[in-house]
């Protein structure tokens, strides 16, 4: 509210041409900026009531409101135009995301099915725009969109379309499409599983679930169908390709290229363009343009329409190339064949790791090996560069500095310490049996294909719907068996197993809150407290496609500072989280594991891949350092016949082929730095009662973070480890 004001006669004030040029030169004070950002907002007011946001709506969504000056630079800074195309597609099209993404085809098969008959859009599109833009719902940004939206409206460049934004995601909480103020999402507004910005969320969003709301945050059908929508809103036309690599005859004029530089296909062909192995395109009048995106000496794409759906979504050319050959992938192609001009090539995820990991063995403090390349990594790479004698000295992180490293790289250190003691209530707990009976299952309303019974003497949750079959056992929350709608059962349950209280070999036993004495005295169990307790159902629902989801907790350990509780989503995948929550005043360390026993034929004819190159430590060589040659087998000369290989910061993608059997498993982790590899071999089985000659009908893959990925836990925070596990047959 304005005031009257009694202006006194004031004489004019001659400021010194010096003093005059050091104020103009000192910051724009903070309470100004913040004047004048409050006045624009107030000056939006009249356009938010045009687009229908009422008085009162405004009011309470910009009442709070602070700029947010860190965005600005991020304007000049997208990615998609800043990092070497070779950079930018190793890390969002790598192995790891691959198989998270053929994972997603089967787990959500139904829903993309309808939505390729609503929309003609194939699924492996679909989800490859949902593996780019977020993960797959894992990475939607944290930045407050109010915030950041409001800012960029008032400062910067592009303002008048950052008002539009804005304005729109007022109108989209006012109108209830979005319930939460506080939403967050990446700096410049988009949000979401699929990264609609606002107005583009107001025009295209569609209700993919028919609950009568447009929710592209909480509901993997809405943001997949929005998806779908957009792509045929941008000219998708159904069962066509979006491009092919092809083969360039050396004549062929790289100034024709370019993807607004349209020709017949049949104009290519007679210039002698062929696919990338050299066999002939079939000739038409299809209109196509010929990318080169790293000049001629790189590859070459002919694209089609259906490309310039994909360009639509982010007018950036890295952008589009990464979700047409990630969706390739998906497909079972093997990606771009012909190499990227460089001599130092990008890194995928899981290199990126390993070498945060070897920065962090070298004491930069960087944080964790996250896989997230951000201005500490590039700085520590900048001083190994130097150091090393390596130009240019740029901070990249780049296969030449990952080899250097790993070259260099010295002893491994030392775990880190997660010492617990006994606690006192354990030894009674030990006996207790589980809270979870029959009628504490009713109690909770009955959910269709769950039950309460015996698997091979167990007592046990039993799932039995059309996806899966499987079965948790109470004592030590273990699922002991998981077997997807046609397939076999994935897990290895041991036929010599011990009586209870002695932990049940086989299935996937929960390693909580240690992996490994690091630390811990030998009064403690091997591999933590949680596996020989019996625990209890806390919750249990069943999803339309039939998933059923379970959450179960072991007992309360009044003396541990630490709380567990794993939630289970059982279905054509089995997906498994531990959630752990440091509920004490001072941070906590603690490993943890998902002990997998993964049922193979023959463990001498399985092989492993995901942990190619990768550094472990090897128990059965007293801990020392080795790189992983090629994929894992039971033959590797260093260490024939028995495997017992812990992979520090590896990168959470991994795919067990077995020929026995006929399939595939993948496994797909997060925020689980650790991988671990153990088969006892046959010497070391006949020293195991509980395993003697079925040795070779397992092996361990276990994903967890143990050794010296030990996870430090700030006062209330929490942790979450997940794994998926998707079987395929093997062609």
């Amino acid at each position: 509210m304005e005031t009257a004001a009694v202006h006194a006669p004031t004489l004019p004030i001659r400021v010194p041409a010096p003093v005059l040029a050091l104020l103009l030169a000192l910051p724009f004070p903070a309470w100004a900026q913040d004047a004048a950002f409050q006045r624009c907002l107030a000056a939006m007011q009249p356009q938010a009531a045009a687009r229908g946001i009422d008085a009162a709506s405004f009011a309470r969504y910009t009442a709070d409101l602070q700029p947010d000056p860190t965005v600005l630079p991020l304007l000049d800074a997208q990615p998609e135009f800043t990092t070497p195309i070779w950079d930018y597609l190793a890390g969002l099209v790598d192995d790891q995301r691959v198989a998270d993404g053929r994972a997603m085809l089967a787990t959500h098969r139904d829903l993309l099915a309808r939505l390729q008959g609503e929309y003609g859009v194939d699924p492996a599109t679909v989800v490859a725009v949902w593996g780019v833009e977020s993960d797959y719902g894992r990475v939607t940004g944290k930045r407050p969109l109010r915030v950041s939206l409001a800012t960029l409206a008032c400062e910067g460049r592009r303002q008048a379309f950052f008002r539009g934004e804005f304005l729109a995601l007022l109108s989209l909480l006012q109108a209830g499409d979005l319930a939460d103020p506080q939403l967050t999402g990446s700096w410049a507004g988009a949000f979401g599983q699929t990264q609609f910005i606002p107005t583009t969320y107001a025009r295209i969003a569609v209700d993919g679930d028919g609950d009568g709301r447009r929710d592209l945050v909480a509901s993997i059908p809405d943001a997949l169908a929005s998806t779908a929508n957009y792509l045929v809103r941008a000219g998708w036309t159904a069962d066509q390709p979006w491009g092919y690599e092809v083969k360039l005859p050396a004549g062929v004029d790289a100034s024709l290229a370019g993807r607004t530089q349209r020709r017949p296909l049949a104009d290519w062909i007679a210039r002698g363009v062929t696919r990338v192995d050299g066999t002939a395109l079939a000739s038409s009048s299809t209109p196509s343009a010929l990318l080169l995106p790293a000049g001629r000496e790189g590859p070459a794409f002919l694209v089609f329409g259906n490309y310039d759906a994909i360009y639509a979504y982010n007018a950036a050319e890295s952008y589009a190339l990464a979700i047409a050959t990630l969706a390739d992938r998906l497909r079972g192609g093997s990606g771009i064949v012909t190499a990227w001009p460089t001599a130092d090539p990008g890194l995928s995820r899981a290199q990126r790791k390993d070498l945060q990991s070897l920065l962090l063995a070298r004491g930069h403090p960087i944080g964790q090996a996250d896989g997230m390349v951000g201005i500490a990594t590039r700085q520590a790479i900048a001083v190994e560069q130097q150091r090393l004698g390596m130009q240019p000295v740029d901070g990249r992180a780049g296969q030449r500095i990952l080899d250097a490293l790993r070259a260099a790289a010295g002893p491994a250190p030392l775990p880190a310490s997660t010492a617990f003691a006994l606690p006192a209530a354990y030894p009674a707990l030990l006996h207790s049996p589980s809270p979870t009976t029959r009628k504490a299952l009713k109690k909770m309303h009955e959910v269709p294909g769950l039950a309460l019974g015996k698997f091979q003497g167990l007592d046990a949750l039993l799932v039995d719907t059309p996806l899966a079959k499987a079965a948790v056992s109470l004592f030590g929350g273990q699922v002991v068996s998981f077997v997807p709608s046609g397939q076999e059962d994935v897990f290895w349950l041991s036929p010599l197993r011990a009586a209870l209280p002695t932990p049940i070999r086989g299935g996937t036993p929960v390693c909580w809150p240690y992996f490994s004495r690091q630390g811990q005295a030998n009064d403690v169990p091997a591999h933590g407290f949680v596996r020989t307790l019996s625990w209890q159902l806390v919750a249990a629902r069943r999803e339309a496609d039939g998933t059923l989801e379970l959450e179960l907790e072991p007992p309360p350990l009044q003396d541990l500072s630490l709380r567990l509780r794993m939630q289970l989503r059982i279905g054509r995948t089995l997906e498994q989280r531990l959630v752990t929550q440091n509920t004490s005043g001072q941070p906590v360390r603690f490993t943890e594991a998902l002990h997998n026993y993964f049922r193979v034929a023959d463990v001498e004819q399985v092989r492993i891949e995901g942990l190619e190159g990768q550094p472990f430590l090897d128990k059965n060589d007293g801990g020392n350092r080795h790189v992983q040659q090629g994929e894992w087998n039971l033959h590797d000369p260093r260490d024939p016949g028995r495997a017992d290989r812990l992979f520090p910061g590896a990168g959470g993608s991994y795919r067990l082929f077995d020929p026995g059997l006929r399939r595939r498993i993948d496994l797909q982790v997060s925020d689980g730095r650790t991988a671990i590899v153990w088969n006892p071999g046959e010497a070391g089985a006949a020293r195991m009662a509980d395993v003697g000659p079925h040795w070779r009908q397992f092996v361990c893959l276990e994903a967890g973070n143990a050794g010296p990925d030990v996870v430090e836990l700030a006062p209330g925070a929490t942790h979450t480890l997940v794994q998926t596990i998707s079987v395929a047959p093997l062609l």
